[in-house]
This record gives structure tokens, C-alpha cells and sequence, in this order.
């Protein structure tokens, strides 16, 4: 069936040329050198003259002898994808499975190395993000209109320095809002947006940043989002194909969030923010047995305040965070009718966050860090006999860290410890278990950028609220997850000062996985109908390449490319499996491509994605056999300035050849469509 995904790959629309030049690219990435993801080029083009095009790389240091692999878009890259929320823009990582339920206002979530959703940490400008929904984090609910950047680091962000929940994740993607800058004399500075596309999507966004004072600044940013979600898509039971419309796909939503920065005296920082979203949508259901219509309702509304500190000394550097998070839930589904009328089921969870982190600095080379995290959360519902669960988690942590130019050696160990009541249970569960970490980097030789790279970690993972206790979700039965990571990679990177080629940066891993007690989610006629399971032990095997290059072809003419491939094997080997087949929804082969074309004022992008064949269910038989896709990606924007201010406008195509698919069998993705972005910066 692997050939079969790599003819799908091979019809994919390129020319020959093309495909030639990927294949090779691929194979050299493979066996040579790979991608430091975590560096991008940051290029600079002067658009009021013709002046020679600066390029120059973002680089930190210490992330270019990263011990983990990392992955960063940021800045104009960050811009020019044809992204609407943050969940499009990660599809073009390595490594990762997007979880598309399809059209604009469909649940978004994202397993990294088939470790599952739960285990990777999303963080809001160094906070933790916690949602009611499933347990997970629903990247499409964040906009890329107030981000600076989006980083993906697997098994943990590359410092000591960090929270306790940062080091006990599988993996993390950190989501760093803009910051206010001004110019010199300027208290003020607004950006405002407009979208509109396919599929009725209106899309208002508006940014005020102001500087109170030479030490504080404040920003305001909203957003409005509206569509209808109508979208033709194809049919088939086998006997007859035909063309309906996606229905009870709409969404209405609101976003607002409002911050204040700021430094003190002793060049301390500090920070807070106040977020809030709230959104009525449509779940539209699976298309099964000829049934495309269905009912069901979803009402949510987040809000969050949360403040950091940091202060950074020669010796000794402390960072703290505190959230108070308060989350609302509401499903309705007119198809179920209880003693009480139709089903409509009201969940509430809160959650208090604190956080500690002390860096302690020994000498040049040696440092240690302890950090210590509580959490308490509470899960309420208006349903009968509900459990009412509440857990208090503490995570404490401690590492050190060996530096020098060449070589970079990590070492932690996390514990967890957590206690849990409910009102349906009498005896509280009380679980704990520590969890060790050992990360390297070195550099062979000095007058070269190639560095190797690896890591073993383990995880703990506790089964969420979601998972236990949600009507139509919930197991209590379920077990905690135990894993382990094992990780071995390479990276090169090279900056040329003449020629075409300008910047060649490789990223190779290979990884394997083990998973005792995998928690896995199998949606069923609706998005809230799961079956959550234990399924014993899964083994992942897997290797990631990652290559970007970035060309200066003539005068102004810049150019960008970046490739990257995914092999992963995740099997069930639990005792009793069906035939060690690979888990639901985990393709053998995926990866993607893009380009971008920068010319003065002008970018012409391109982005092509692919994901390989799957399976729907435990069994890798034909019948729950899901059918390899790929989507092909265009824009072009202009950004002239008029009268002092700088405009943008975009223009994009999405899934150009119009492929009608799904990411989640039976939940058919949008073909064709358009978008048309305006925004002035004031």
C-alpha cells in the first residue's frame, strides 16, 4: 500500500522537472546534511528604493545547538502562508498530524509523533493554554493576525529556564503574540484588517498599541469571524457518486484580548494579559449511510487572565506566571431526547495555574534550574449523577546544564503528583511518578556547522477530565499514559556571501516512540460521540527531514524554498492487536513543500501539502482504509506604501486543483476556495 501513497505523491500535479528536483532534494536531505528548522532567514527588501537586498539570519546561538528538534515560522514567512488560523500554519511542520473536522469553524487539534493530542503542551507567551473541549488545545480558535511567531519544539523547548509543565511535555508549540514597538516620538500605532472568501467568511480584525510611558505599553487587539460553511463535496457509498453542501458547518466568533507590558528599574520584566472568545458553531456530523444533515450545537466561551515576571541577574534569574482560567461549554443535540427534553449538556471547568522558575548560574558553563507548578482543576455539568471531578497537580522539576561553544549536555527530572476527588467515588486517586530527561548537542568540528544532536526522555501523562468524565467520551476506567523518547539527529547550516544559493540550512531526526497505555479518541457519527480506550502498547518509528534554502537570484529578486518529509510507523503491538497494523489515523509517508517569491513590493507564494494513506480504525483492513491527499496553495501580495502608511493586500487560492478529501474519514474538507485579505498599519 506504500507504493500506492507514493504514486498519489507522484500525481500531485508538479511538473517532471519538479518532482525530479524533490525526490533529489529528499534523498540528499535523507543521507547528508539536515534542516535547523529552528533558524529562519530573516530577510530584509527596501520597497521605497532600489537598493541592494539585505539578508541576514535570526539566529540565537544557543538554538543553533539545540539538543531538541525545533521548528519556527515567524515574521513575513509567518504572513505570506495561506493560513487562516494557527492550526494552518503548523501544517507545514515536520512530524505533525493535523486532526481537520472540517470547514472554517471544525475542531483543530494536532498530534506530534503519534504521542497523541493530550501530550502536546500549548503555550500563550510562555502560559500554558488549557481548554474544556476533549481535553486538547483547538488551534483554530487562534488567530495569526496577532502572532509573531509560532514555534514546535519536540520533547521540550531548548532551555532550563522554563516552567515545570514546559519540561514534562511531549512536545510543545509556543504561540508569542506581537509587541508593542513605536517609533521615535510615537505613542501610537493601530493596524486594521479585513478578510472576506469563500464560504461567506467576514473577518474584521483591528490592533491599537499604545506606550503609556517609556517603561509600560498597552495593546488592544479584536477579532470578528463569521461563515457559513457551505461547501460542495463529493459521495460515494460505491454504488452511485453525487455532489452535496456541507451543512451545519457555520460559525460565529469573537476574540479580544488586551495586555500591558512593561520594565522596571532593575530591568525586570513583567506582563499582563486578558483574553477572552466566545463562539456559537455548527458540528457537522460524519456522512454515513446517506445522512449529510445534522443538528448539533456548540457554544463556547474562554476567558483567561494570566501575568508573568522575569528577572534576569548574573547569578541568579527568577520567572514567575499566575492564570485564572474559566471555561464554558455547551453542547445541544436535538437528535437525543431525554426525560428533560433534548439533550443539552452545560459543562463549566476552571483552572488556577501558578508557576515558579529559579536559574541559577554556577560558572561559565554550568547552571541549574528548580522549578515548581500547581494546578487545580474543577469540571462542573448540569448532567445527572455527574462525577464533579477535582484534581490538584503538583509538577516539580529540576535540571542542569553543561555549555560550551561545541557541546551542550541537559539533564532533568520531573515529578508529578496529583490527587483527585469526584462525588461520585468516595476514595481519592492519588497518583505519582517521576520522569527523567538527557539531552546533547555537539559539534564535531570547529570550523564547520554541523552539529549531531539527541535526546531520551520519558512522559506521565494522566488521563484528562475530558477523557473520563464527558457524556458519550469519558472511560474511568482509563489508565495513565507512560512513554518514552529516544531521539538521534543531525543539523547543518551555511550562509554564503556570493552566488545564487545565500542560505542552505538541513534538519535530519530519527525517533522512536514507546507508549504503554495509549489513550486514543475515535470520533464517531458526531464530534461529540468518542470512544476513548486504552489500546496497551504502541511502538513509533519514525525519521523527519527538514530542508530550506533561500536563493538571490537577480537585484531584488529573492527567493525562498523549503521541503520536508515525514516516514513514521506506529504500531499497535498490544497483545491481541490486529496484526500490529499502524494506529488510526497516522500516515506512513507526509510531508510538504513551499516557495516564495519576494520582488519589491510583491511576494508570490506557493505551499503544497501531502498526507499518505491511513486507517480509520485499529484494524488495517480495506474497509476502514482512508485514501491518501494532498492540497496545492497559492497567494500573491502587494505592500505599497501610501501617503506614510503601509498597506497590504493578499490574494489566495486554496486547494487549487479543487481535490475533494477528508482528514477524518467521512468529514469531507473544502475543495476549492478563495480569500481576500486587506490591512493598514497606522
Amino acid at each position: 500500500m506504500e507504493l500506492l501513497e507514493l504514486n498519489a505523491f507522484w500525481r500531485g500535479g508538479f511538473s517532471l522537472r519538479f518532482k525530479l528536483a524533490v525526490a533529489f532534494g529528499l534523498l540528499t536531505a535523507g543521507y547528508a546534511l539536515p534542516v535547523c528548522a529552528q533558524i529562519k532567514l530573516g530577510d530584509t527588501i527596501r520597497t521605497h528604493q532600489l537598493q541592494p537586498v539585505e539578508i541576514k539570519a535570526e539566529v540565537n546561538a544557543f538554538q543553533a545547538a539545540s539538543p531538541t528538534p525545533a521548528q519556527v515560522l515567524k515574521g513575513p514567512a509567518l504572513q505570506r502562508l495561506n493560513s487562516l488560523s494557527v492550526a494552518d500554519a503548523i501544517r507545514y511542520f515536520s512530524g505533525i498530524q493535523l486532526k481537520d473536522y472540517g470547514g472554517v469553524g471544525g475542531l483543530k487539534t494536532v498530534d506530534i509523533r503519534s504521542l497523541g493530542s493530550s501530550q502536546v503542551a500549548v503555550f500563550y507567551d510562555g502560559v500554558q493554554l488549557g481548554n474544556a473541549q476533549n481535553g486538547q488545545v483547538d488551534l483554530g480558535k487562534f488567530s495569526l493576525d496577532n502572532l509573531s511567531s509560532v514555534e514546535l519544539y519536540n520533547a521540550q523547548k531548548s532551555t532550563i529556564f522554563q516552567p515545570a509543565r514546559g519540561l514534562a511535555a511531549g512536545s510543545a508549540i509556543y504561540l508569542n503574540a506581537r509587541q508593542p514597538e513605536f517609533a521615535s516620538g510615537v505613542s501610537n500605532s493601530f493596524k486594521a484588517g479585513f478578510r472576506t472568501g469563500s464560504f461567506g467568511l467576514l473577518n474584521p480584525t483591528f490592533l491599537w498599541q499604545h506606550k503609556l510611558s517609556d517603561r509600560v505599553a498597552g495593546s488592544i487587539n479584536t477579532e470578528f469571524m463569521q461563515a457559513n460553511g457551505r461547501y460542495k463535496f463529493r459521495y460515494t457509498n460505491g454504488i452511485y457518486d453525487t455532489t452535496a453542501i456541507r451543512s451545519n458547518s457555520d460559525i460565529q466568533a469573537f476574540r479580544v484580548e488586551a495586555g500591558l507590558q512593561g520594565r522596571l528599574r532593575d530591568s525586570s520584566t513583567w506582563d499582563v494579559k486578558v483574553y477572552h472568545y466566545n463562539s456559537e458553531r455548527g458540528l457537522p456530523g460524519a456522512v454515513v449511510a446517506n445522512k449529510f444533515d445534522y443538528t448539533q450545537r456548540e457554544w463556547d466561551r474562554n476567558t483567561f487572565l494570566q501575568s508573568s515576571y522575569r528577572l534576569n541577574g548574573k547569578v541568579y534569574s527568577l520567572m514567575l506566571h499566575a492564570k485564572y482560567a474559566d471555561d464554558y461549554l455547551r453542547y445541544l443535540d436535538p437528535e437525543i431526547v431525554t426525560l428533560n427534553g433534548l439533550s443539552d449538556s452545560r459543562y463549566h471547568q476552571k483552572e488556577a495555574y501558578s508557576s515558579a522558575a529559579n536559574l541559577f548560574r554556577i560558572n561559565s558553563f554550568w547552571t541549574a534550574s528548580a522549578s515548581a507548578d500547581y494546578q487545580r482543576n474543577t469540571l462542573r455539568a448540569n448532567i445527572y449523577r455527574f462525577a464533579y471531578p477535582t484534581r490538584n497537580t503538583w509538577l516539580t522539576a529540576l535540571a542542569t546544564q553543561l555549555y560550551w561553544p561545541r557541546f551542550t549536555l541537559q539533564a532533568t527530572v520531573v515529578g508529578t503528583l496529583s490527587n483527585e476527588t469526584t462525588e461520585a467515588f468516595d476514595a481519592a486517586k492519588r497518583m505519582h511518578k517521576y520522569t527523567p530527561a538527557l539531552l546533547l548537542s555537539w559539534q564535531p568540528f570547529a570550523t564547520s556547522a554541523f552539529r549531531l544532536r539527541g535526546f531520551y526522555k520519558s512522559l506521565y501523562r494522566l488521563p484528562t477530565f475530558n477523557e473520563l468524565y464527558y457524556t458519550f467520551v469519558g472511560s474511568a476506567d482509563l489508565q495513565p499514559e507512560f512513554s518514552r523518547q529516544y531521539d538521534a539527529g543531525l543539523t547543518y547550516q551555511k550562509y554564503l556571501n556570493q552566488g545564487a544559493l545565500r542560505q542552505i540550512s538541513i534538519q535530519y531526526d530519527a525517533y522512536y516512540n514507546q507508549v504503554n497505555n495509549k489513550i486514543l479518541a475515535v470520533p464517531g457519527q458526531n464530534l461529540r460521540r468518542w470512544v476513548m480506550e486504552n489500546i496497551g502498547r504502541v511502538h513509533i518509528k519514525g525519521m523527519e527531514t527538514n530542508a530550506q534554502l533561500t536563493w538571490l537570484l537577480h537585484g531584488t529578486l529573492l527567493l525562498n524554498t523549503a521541503l520536508s518529509y515525514t516516514y513514521q510507523q506506529a504500531r499497535d503491538v498490544s497483545e491481541g492487536s490486529f496484526g500490529n497494523g499502524q494506529i488510526p489515523y497516522t500516515p506512513v509517508h507526509s510531508g510538504s513543500a513551499r516557495a516564495g517569491l519576494l520582488w519589491q513590493q510583491w511576494s508570490f507564494n506557493y505551499s503544497y501539502i501531502y498526507t499518505g494513506q491511513r486507517y480509520s480504525q485499529k484494524a488495517n483492513i480495506p474497509e476502514n482504509y482512508v485514501a491518501p491527499w494532498y492540497t496545492h496553495d497559492a497567494s500573491v501580495i502587494w505592500q505599497p506604501v501610501y501617503h506614510g502608511y503601509q498597506l497590504s493586500i493578499a490574494a489566495e487560492v486554496n486547494n487549487l486543483l479543487n481535490q475533494y478529501y477528508d482528514v477524518i474519514s467521512n468529514f469531507p474538507m473544502p475543495g476549492r476556495n478563495y480569500r481576500l485579505k486587506f490591512s493598514i498599519n497606522i
